[in-house]
């Protein structure tokens, strides 16, 4: 496509979003007639019809639409379909509105040069309104593509690889978002509707508790093993002596500092956040050029709350997050992405919002903001460890600084694990407290899908997983992990079909417990429930029956954690038969199990069994007949029966990103970009291997492997091959024989000496 058609056609888009419909129609009708530009013509059709509906010009819409069903493309031809049903069925202007009563203004027609209307009955955090009559049809046709926010995205597209097939031809995947191939319904909101029943917040109130309890182990724990380890070395070097105050108990100092940093997060979290990401200030009136209603949704529900409006906070970001911390609602700060601001739409900003509002309601976020106080400092002291150990060019001095790195990342991924149920579970409330004080669960599912898909096009963009978005994770409505396949797949596969395994799998929530973010499957078609209940249509919609899954592949995915408790049984069944043994006076055991550790021996030996178990089925050889390419991706996704254990055969070309440096010396940020999108690889280091995994970032490569469809999809790799020739081997299969094997020894070694 011509650069000059290509300019006329983003400023023709970037006219249509912000509602110059006569400047739009002046910029697309010349790209619309042209035949020499086939993908370009089609998009600008596609616009048009948008913006006749709008000037009001029908027939022109409707002619239009009439010869883009004759489209060879599916995605258009369905496009055009639903979009003639609008225009065909499309009746004279609303009058204005009659529910005096509830005093209720829908917002997702409100424009920039219409006035702000609050209204004064609508539902909040507790408050329930009387009998209102719901009335959910719009006269005027939703919007059919992703028009939303295009500036940031024209000014700096960020160059994928790999070209995408079909319909955009060779127009790369950030090129197909901002023309706008991902089709949304634009499902419509309430305009009145019935509060829904309060939710039980005991669990949640439980678990915020819990969490607390178990950062305050953990921490005790570190830090006696720092003071233990400190003093031991201080006895065995000479002319020193250990220090006295290191052999104290720390639990009551420990407890009353945690205590002080929740009342103070607010402000030390201000500070960090500024000097690390720069963090601002951020006006509300700068808000309410992007989402007039968000702001109204914050003075209405603080107001009716009798709290003052949260301290708005913005980081300089172009992946799309917001996150809340204080320590109570007064001090409450809620910070936004610029990325976020400028990807979403007004609604759906306002969505967004609200779930932060609902963190505030509930009171998760001062467990949160002390998390993210403790984690935020020792991401920073693994990321200046790893820098520092990337600018030493001796590989004996680089060894302990990598090692030292590595521990302290361990030491962060052991703190915020403390959280983990509290992160997935607050969610779930948020979500139901901003679809019910917005009213448009509809929007809050766009929302969610559109930040999945601005946080994997900034992975894309940087090629690795940036430390802010790591680092905040925690706190950030979407996982970055979860983004990467679902943020990528929407130009091969709907977000239905991706999504199913999240609604439909019956083993689907034992793969979440070490995931920060609950399944978004789930989370919408929660969504998708209270949208019925309000007689909506949904934005997503996802099949009713489940998918049978074989109760044998999940006994067996579990295995090694099912022998756990068969070690128990074990366990048992030993002190019978000692205890018999001994009553008989046949054998005399005690001076071995007098001391109950012969259980620990079992558990691990159990935990063994389980383990070798699995081994076979899980890493199965890989054979040329029945391998995977990446035309089968998008099929391998959408399987909602698949479980881990299944080990598919996969190889893959595409592009190896992620860190370069000590900062990914384990791996933990590997992920492999395909023409169908973004997966995650798990690879083990290998000692004595000439080529490292780090050398082989950035560039094209051939990945060997097998393919796990779980919470998050990942491969476990087998090779990693260059075009030149070179050959990295990650050890899955041989690691797990090693831990099966080290497990086994250990355990009999216990259970023999106790």
């Amino acid at each position: 496509m011509p650069s000059h058609a290509k300019s006329s056609l983003e400023a023709g888009l970037v006219a249509l979003k912000q509602g110059n419909y006569q400047t739009a129609i002046a910029q697309l009708e010349p790209i619309a007639s042209s035949q020499n530009n086939g993908t370009a013509s089609l998009q600008a059709q596609v616009g048009l019809v948008m913006a006749y509906a709008r000037t009001g010009e029908v027939p022109k819409a409707i002619a239009i639409s009439q010869n883009l069903i004759e489209s060879n493309n599916p995605q258009v031809q369905e496009w055009a379909t639903r979009a003639l049903e609008h225009l065909t069925k499309r009746k004279k202007p609303d009058q204005e509105s009659k529910n005096v009563e509830t005093g209720f203004v829908a917002f997702e027609n409100s424009t920039p040069d219409s006035p702000a209307v609050t209204p004064p009955v609508t539902p909040t955090l507790e408050e329930k309104p009387k009998d209102q009559v719901i009335e959910t049809k719009s006269d005027d046709i939703p919007p059919m593509v992703p028009l939303t926010r295009l500036k940031a995205t024209v000014a700096t597209p960020p160059p994928p690889p790999a070209p995408l097939s079909g319909f955009m031809g060779s127009v790369t995947r950030t090129q197909a978002k901002l023309f706008g191939v991902i089709y949304w319904r634009q499902a419509q909101r309430a305009r009145a509707w019935q509060p829904l029943r309060k939710p039980k917040l005991i669990p949640l109130r439980l678990l915020s508790a819990g969490t607390f309890i178990a950062l305050f182990w953990v921490m005790r724990e570190i830090l006696k093993l720092a003071m233990g380890f400190i003093n031991q070395t201080l006895v065995k070097l000479p002319y020193l002596e250990p220090l006295q105050l290191l052999y104290r108990d720390p639990t009551k100092l420990l407890l009353i500092v945690l205590v002080i940093l929740i009342g103070v997060s607010p402000w030390l979290l201000d500070l960090l956040l500024a000097k690390l990401y720069g963090q601002r200030e951020f006006p509300k009136d700068v808000l309410n050029t992007h989402s007039r209603e968000a702001v109204r949704v914050l003075q209405r529900c603080c107001q009716q709350r009798h709290w003052p409006l949260p301290k708005l906070r913005i980081l300089p970001m172009a992946a799309p997050i917001i996150l809340t911390y204080g320590s109570l609602p007064r001090n409450a700060r809620i910070v936004v992405s610029q990325g976020l601001l400028e990807q979403l739409a007004d609604d759906e900003i306002a969505t967004i919002y609200a779930t932060q509002l609902g963190h505030i309601a509930h009171w998760d976020f001062a467990v949160m903001s002390l998390l993210l106080l403790v984690t935020l400092p020792t991401h920073q002291l693994y990321q200046q460890v790893s820098e520092l150990g990337d600018k030493i060019s001796a590989t004996i001095w680089r060894w302990p600084v990598t090692i030292l790195a590595s521990l302290i990342y361990g030491v962060w991924c052991l703190l915020t694990g403390t959280a983990l149920w509290l992160s997935r579970l607050r969610l779930y409330y948020s979500d139901r407290v901003a679809a019910e004080i917005t009213g448009n669960p509809n929007a809050l599912i766009r929302a969610l899908l559109k930040i999945a898909i601005g946080i994997a096009a900034d992975v894309e963009k940087q090629e690795h997983t940036s430390w802010q978005l790591e680092s905040l994770n925690l706190l950030t409505p979407v996982s970055h992990q979860q983004s990467l396949s679902l943020g990528t797949i929407a130009s091969n596969l709907s977000f239905e079909s991706f999504l199913k395994w999240d609604t439909a799998n019956p083993y689907r929530r034992w793969f979440t417990i070490n995931n920060s973010h609950p399944l978004m499957g789930d989370r919408i078609e929660r969504l998708c429930q209270i949208a019925r209940h309000w007689h909506l249509d949904t934005e997503l919609h996802f099949a009713s029956e489940a998918s049978k899954v074989k109760r044998q592949s999940f006994l067996l995915q579990i295995a090694p954690w099912l022998g756990i408790p068969l070690g128990v049984l074990f366990a048992a069944l030993v002190w019978l038969t000692w205890q018999l043994a001994f009553a008989l006076k046949f054998l005399n055991l005690k001076w071995i199990y007098e001391d109950w550790s012969f259980i620990t021996g079992c558990l691990l030996i159990g935990f063994s069994i389980g383990t070798v178990m699995r081994i076979n089925s899980f890493f199965p050889d890989i054979k040329p007949a029945t391998v995977q390419t990446d035309d089968s991706l998008p099929n391998l996704l959408s399987d909602p029966s698949a479980l881990p254990i299944d080990s598919i055969s996969v190889r893959l070309v595409g592009k190896l990103l992620g860190r370069q440096g000590t900062s990914n010396s384990l791996a933990q940020d590997l992920i492999f970009q395909s023409s169908a999108g973004l997966v995650k690889l798990h690879h083990i280091s290998w000692l004595g291997q000439s080529v490292n995994h780090q050398d082989l970032i950035g560039r094209q490569i051939i990945v060997t492997g097998w393919f796990r469809r779980g919470a998050t999809p990942w491969i476990d790799i087998q090779t990693l091959e260059t075009q030149s020739g070179k050959t990295i081997h990650s050890p899955h299969p041989i690691w797990s024989t090693f831990l099966a094997v080290a497990a086994q020894a250990w355990g009999a070694y216990v259970f023999l000496t106790g």
